[in-house]
């Protein structure tokens, strides 16, 4: 896979799962995604997060949105 590819799978898989957990429609989970520059966030640390988990994905985005809440 590229490395494209697998950014994108990252970020799909964070948004569904945020949805899920945060009972969220994933339209407006992107709408918050992209307030917060998560998907650049991703993006940026692929060389950590394709090593682990596509579900880290998914608690790296809680951590960023929980941290932005404070």
């Amino acid at each position: 896979m590229s490395r494209e590819r697998d950014e994108n799978l990252m970020i799909v898989t964070a948004v569904e799962g945020y949805s899920f957990k945060q009972n969220m429609n994933e339209k407006d989970v992107f709408e918050l995604f992209s307030r917060h520059d998560i998907f650049n966030l991703l993006r940026s640390q692929y060389d950590t997060l394709h090593t682990q988990s596509l579900d880290e994905s998914i608690s790296f985005a809680e951590d960023v949105l929980s941290r932005a809440a404070k």
